[in-house]
């Protein structure tokens, strides 16, 4: 039987990059990648000539049970996403989750992920928060908003840069002008920035100044 490692790899900086994990990287027989040319180049910056191959959010129903085979006949195999820890807001629960249904060892390495340090830069309440990810786009978006609107603990989010305007205006709606964000960009990397203040003042900012780049937003909870 092989054994599945979750690896995480650099949201920006590599020097960010563990040594536990190039040495994993090395020593597996395979390794899943979400883009094998963006993961191509870090493999490449760390010397690392482990064969790759694709595994993303459009090919893992198919590829699944071809992986698990993979495994039960000895194959140690490492899954990475494009950046951060697979399976947060990225490929890898299905495997790992088919992993466990078919008692196949399963480690996961630590690392880096965006929300930790975003988290930690807002200055809001880390004891208790809610991992939020993504917002559905289009169906359930208002009624998970309204659900929100309610929850006493700090929420985390990612979105994308053209999206980013439109979920602070839902936040100023839902949440109420006052409502304490903070939204950390380009975490890790040379422009990382991270803006505070109420949800009125972070949306108007953003209107003003267009954002590029990774985006983590933290909400506080209500009081």
């Amino acid at each position: 039987m092989g054994k599945l490692y979750v690896v995480p790899t650099p949201i920006g900086n590599l020097e960010d990059m563990t040594l536990r994990a190039i040495s994993v990287l090395k020593e597996v027989d395979l390794i899943l990648a979400e883009d094998t040319r963006t993961s191509g180049k870090l493999l490449k910056h760390f010397g690392i000539e482990t064969p790759l191959q694709s595994h993303h959010m459009h090919n893992e129903h198919k590829t699944l049970a071809g992986v698990i085979a993979k495994l039960q006949s000895g194959t140690t195999i490492a899954l990475i996403s494009d950046a951060g820890t697979p399976a947060i807001s990225d490929p890898g629960f299905l495997l790992t989750r088919a992993c466990i249904e078919n008692s196949i060892e399963l480690e996961s390495l630590p690392g880096a992920t965006a929300f930790v340090p975003a988290l930690v830069n807002s200055g809001l309440p880390s004891d208790r928060f809610v991992f939020e990810g993504f917002l559905p786009p289009k169906k359930g978006r208002q009624t998970r908003l309204l659900q929100l609107a309610e929850e006493p603990r700090t929420m985390v989010f990612y979105e994308s840069p053209h999206k980013l305007v439109k979920t602070l205006t839902q936040f100023v709606d839902f949440f109420g002008t006052e409502r304490p964000v903070t939204v950390s960009r380009e975490l890790t990397k040379m422009y990382e920035e991270t803006i505070r203040g109420t949800a009125m003042e972070v949306q108007n900012y953003f209107m003003a100044h267009p954002p590029k780049g990774e985006l983590v937003v933290i909400v506080g909870g209500k009081k």
